[in-house]
């Protein structure tokens, strides 16, 4: 299995700011209803059933060296998702651990996502950057 590096929410956005892309596995409505700003929207999973076009998608739009940050909304989907991406060749993948929403560390206590963190949020379905869009 792929060692994946895992980031915190303060540590996704220095290297957002340093040139790494977003990538945004959730589902398209939890998307649109909040997402980082700039990022890209592919589903890992569609209601629980793994999306068969994951990988091509990726492959149709980012190189396998393009840094990317990984995120879901509690972090469970993007670790699966960056494992997935690691294992197909992509070399520079780094997942945000607390996924948007947040999530537990190994103790059980609360660890704020990025939206508690009050880092910035867009909404919406960002023009080109959306499922639909990526998909075609």
């Amino acid at each position: 299995m792929a060692d994946i590096r895992r980031v915190s929410p303060e540590e996704a956005k220095e290297l957002l700011d340093q040139g790494y892309s977003y990538l945004d596995v959730r589902t398209e409505p939890e998307f649109e209803a909040g997402h980082v700003p700039g990022a890209y929207n592919v589903p890992v999973s569609r209601k629980s059933i793994p999306n068969p076009d994951f990988l091509a998608v990726i492959a149709s739009h980012f190189e396998k060296d393009v840094p990317l940050v990984v995120g879901c909304h509690t972090g469970s989907r993007s670790q699966r998702a960056a494992i997935i991406l690691a294992e197909a060749g992509y070399t520079n993948v780094v997942e945000l651990r607390t996924g948007f929403a947040g999530s537990r560390d190994a103790f059980g206590r609360p660890e704020p996502g990025w939206s508690k963190k009050g880092l910035p949020i867009e909404t919406g379905s960002t023009e080109g950057r959306n499922y639909a869009a990526l998909a075609k």
